[in-house]
């Protein structure tokens, strides 16, 4: 900073008040900040104790160019000024700084500003700093965005967890709430999006000037700002005014109608459900491309990954719906995260959980989707399971050290589980108890920021009943229980019948009380009776269930029928016998996709097959006519490929064999679903990614090529890349030449990460090695080297893949220490290297032992994929075909 000097004019150093030779001491009852932009919980709360009544005057010039200029007025009080006090900002380049009216020299490390305890008062204070700053490129700060269709230039800004600090300056964690009053300088065709409605716009030269109301009190990560030459689509038929944004570019593929419409659905619901009338004064959307997640919840300006919700194509029922579920979730943010927020970070799991089931809850009664419940059973409670019962298993409350690990434990276990146990307590509590301690915690907590006891004293209040016991069992404990049902039968008659409560893990063996409800069918000679059902609360290792002595005997039994219960099912040997036998008999789909899954348990663990997996698909899938179930069998069809692929070279005729099978029947069956749009998309998608025979990739060409057509199935520009990707992964002839001609043709973002998806997919070594270079060391949009890693290393290409996994794994610890946590994330569970074997399993073991320093969610993803392997590899043992 050796320039900035003369920009000051009275120095505070001539003054005698701050030393510039970093005398003054940081030292505090917490300890001294490490230079990072990180920061303790117990550094975070000592900051939130001393600081309060916090507002933002945020002052921006954007020009489109690859920086952009701030300046921030941060107002507070201060309790003491005892201590010094440090201010969060980013890699940014300071040119004036101003505390309590003085001009001065920043004490600055590049991620926080230390402000000495001589600099401040008791009571009120104002610190005032301009800075300039470079766009991030890696979707968090003020994300900046060229697009190549056109070269217009997008800004979005994304904060979770503490990122807030990369675009202006500020108390970066989420109990100093504050106001923020914005102002933005941008250019004429420019819109710019943020928590409130802008109060003006007014010419400024070439410029625009956007002026901005106060919010309310918000969190840092949930206050945004948006600005680009965005096409808008407004509604405002409803109760809230509406907004939608996107790029110019991808506007015609927008249904905006689509977006409105659950929009509105959705606030309607949630007025009435919450009993609080949505807090913000507009409701703005924004697609924005190279996004990290899904969605995001800023107050009043919510952000989507076009790539997740955008597509050539017309959207089918199942990506229709979860548009609407995402749409939900956020939008239960809104209530439980924006206007009630958590107090530190290992209360994101309870946001994301609400927000997950509030989400659900909303897309079952507020829309058309009354399959939810399906959806969530197949997609987020089986890989809640699979994470609950692995080696890397924590508690849904964890603690959370510091702004560093928000995320170490954002996982299956965070959402999923975390919004089936919700689901649970609901069920315990009963609907309208939960819904009434739901609402008095958020009027009791409005515009501030609360805690898990706060939560659990609020629903227990509402019930009339101690909580803590269920808690301690299901927030502060890991693991997850199965539950078998035992019975005897004399004369067709059930004699005794009782529930078996086991913890699927020794290391965890918590038993927990839960409400379920039992199923008892028989066999009739099309399909399946529905005898009984009986709701009952467990508890222990054996629950006795009375009231099922002289019933029927039954030929099934289902003992968590509809899903009430977050618990692993392990069929009695008479019931996974008739599940095993007659799947196809079973009308509900709910209960049919419990059984698939049951058979789908039992390969994993190595007690069925995989080869007679295989054979009950392909007898029972063409009969599935249930889209949400289908998609269920159609993951697990397209994982048993992934693990045929990497057993090879043992059981690669086999392989062969099977894979060919199932192509030669999702083809077949897209055919037959010409009049079924989304089971037929569902079928041709499946079919694509099991071709890898000779004939079947002949095809492919032919339908790229126009040569050969499907009733039903139109090739728009995804579904050319998604053909030109297979061919190019099993280095079909003239694929190379094929992807160069369709990059010409389709340059849009969404066109140049296909390309190189289907690029580095070839099976070339040169190809890869130089691919792996660029993503360790190229300074191209994280969002690209991201697609890259996913792309680098399918499970067909077993010996390219083990070709360079000494390597990959050399290069971990260097990787984790300097890139980062968002680059890892993508990283560790693509490039972590996977070959079905012993070999494999030591090798990870090895490399987790000679590696101590990785951090946490480095250390975590090594583990999982130690646990992948074994899995594998004992599948692979059972396989007998």
């Amino acid at each position: 900073m050796k320039s900035l000097p003369r920009l000051f004019g009275l120095s505070l150093l001539a003054a005698g008040l701050l030393s510039l030779s970093g005398c003054s001491s940081t030292q505090s009852s917490t300890g001294v900040r490490d230079g990072s932009g990180y920061i303790s919980e117990q550094q975070a709360m000592a900051r939130s104790a001393r600081v309060s009544n916090v507002s933002y005057e945020l002052d921006f010039t954007l020009d489109g160019s690859e920086r952009f200029a701030n300046r921030t007025l941060v107002r507070f009080s201060l309790s003491d000024n005892q201590q010094p006090l440090t201010l969060d900002l980013s890699k940014a380049q300071i040119t004036s700084l101003k505390i309590n009216g003085y001009r001065l020299y920043p004490k600055y490390n590049g991620a926080y500003l230390e402000i000495s305890a001589k600099l401040l008062l008791k009571g009120d204070n104002e610190i005032e700093v301009s800075f300039t700053r470079q766009h991030s490129s890696n979707g968090e700060g003020l994300h900046r965005f060229v697009d190549p269709v056109d070269g217009k230039v997008y800004l979005y800004s994304h904060f979770e967890p503490a990122a807030a600090q990369q675009m202006f300056a500020v108390f970066d964690q989420p109990d100093l709430k504050a106001s923020y009053k914005l102002t933005v300088r941008a250019p004429k065709d420019w819109q710019v999006i943020s928590a409130t409605q802008e109060l003006s716009v007014t010419p400024e030269g070439d410029n625009q000037l956007w002026q901005f109301p106060a919010t309310p009190k918000l969190s840092p990560y949930n206050f945004s700002m948006h600005a680009g030459p965005y096409h808008v689509w407004q509604d405002n038929s409803g109760k809230y005014p509406m907004r939608l944004f996107a790029r110019q570019s991808v506007a015609a593929q927008v249904n905006a109608a689509d977006w409105f419409r659950y929009t509105d659905a959705g606030l309607k619901f949630f007025d009435d459900y919450f009993g609080i009338d949505y807090p913000f004064k507009k409701y703005d959307q924004l697609l924005v491309p190279d996004f990290l997640y899904g969605a995001m919840e800023n107050a009043a300006a919510i952000t989507f990954a076009e790539g997740r919700f955008l597509g050539s194509g017309e959207m089918t029922a199942n990506q229709r719906q979860r548009l609407a579920s995402v749409i939900m979730h956020e939008m239960a943010h809104q209530w439980f995260g924006d206007l009630v927020t958590m107090k530190w970070w290992n209360g994101l799991w309870l946001n994301e959980s609400f927000a997950s089931f509030m989400g659900m809850l909303a897309s079952a009664e507020a829309t058309e989707f009354d399959n939810t419940w399906r959806s969530f059973y197949a997609r987020g409670k089986q890989s809640a399971y699979q994470q609950d019962s692995g080696v890397t298993t924590h508690p849904i409350e964890v603690p959370v050290a510091s702004s560093a690990n928000a995320f170490d434990n954002i996982d299956a276990i965070t959402y999923q589980k975390g919004a089936a146990v919700l689901i649970q307590l609901r069920h315990l509590l009963g609907e309208q108890t939960f819904r009434r301690g739901v609402s008095e915690y958020l009027k009791r907590y409005s515009w501030q920021n609360a805690t898990l006891e706060d939560f659990i004293t609020s629903l227990g209040q509402a019930a009339k009943r101690d909580l803590s016991q269920w808690t301690r069992d299901w927030l502060y404990s890991a693991g997850v229980n199965s539950l078998k049902a035992e019975f005897q039968c004399q004369d067709g008659r059930i004699s005794e019948f009782a529930l078996l409560q086991s913890a699927s893990d020794p290391a965890y063996p918590t038993l927990r009380e839960q409400k379920v409800q039992l199923a008892l069918l028989s066999k009739g000679r099309h399909e399946m009776h529905l005898l009984q059902t009986l709701a009952v609360t467990y508890q222990g290792e054996k629950t006795l269930v009375p009231q099922l002595k002289g019933a029927s005997c039954p030929d099934l039994v289902y003992p968590n029928y509809q899903d009430w219960g977050y618990v692993k099912v392990e069929l009695d040997p008479r019931s996974f016998d008739t599940a095993f036998n007659h799947l196809a008999k079973v009308e509900d789909p709910l209960l049919r996709a419990m059984l698939w899954q049951s058979l789908w348990d039992s390969v994993q663990s190595g007690n069925l097959p995989l080869n007679k997996y295989l054979e009950t698909v392909l007898i029972n899938a063409p009969k599935e006519s249930d889209y949400t179930l289908l998609g269920q069998i159609l993951g697990n069809m397209r994982y048993s490929k992934t693990l045929l692929e990497s057993m090879a070279p043992i059981h690669s005729a086999y392989a062969e064999r099977a894979i060919r099978a199932l192509a030669q029947m999702s083809l077949r069956l897209t055919m037959q679903n010409a009049d079924n749009k989304d089971l037929q998309r569902r079928w041709f998608d499946a079919y694509v990614d099991f071709a890898r025979d000779g004939d079947s990739l002949d095809h492919l060409l032919s339908l790229l090529q126009g040569h050969s057509k499907i009733r039903g199935v139109e090739l728009d520009q995804d579904t050319r890349w998604q053909l030109i990707y297979q061919l190019n992964c099993y280095d079909y002839p003239t694929s190379k030449l094929l992807l160069q001609q369709e990059a010409k043709l389709d340059n849009s973002d969404s066109g140049q990460k296909a390309a190189i998806a289907a690029e580095v997919v070839r099976p070339e070594t040169a190809g890869k090695r130089r691919w792996l270079e660029k993503i360790n060391h190229s300074a191209l949009p994280f969002a690209k080297l991201r697609v890259a890693m996913e792309n680098l290393y399918p499970s067909s290409q077993g010996q390219l893949q083990a070709s360079t996994a000494e390597q990959r794994l050399s290069q971990l610890a260097t990787l984790d220490a300097e890139k980062g946590p968002v680059f890892m994330r993508s990283y560790a569970p693509a490039l972590l290297p996977r070959q079905c074997s012993h070999a494999s399993v030591l090798q990870l073991e090895k490399a987790l032992q000679a590696n101590p320093e990785l951090s946490a969610m480095t250390q975590r993803n090594l583990k999982q994929a130690i646990e992948r392997e074994q899995r594998c590899v004992l599948i692979k043992d059972t396989l007998k075909p």
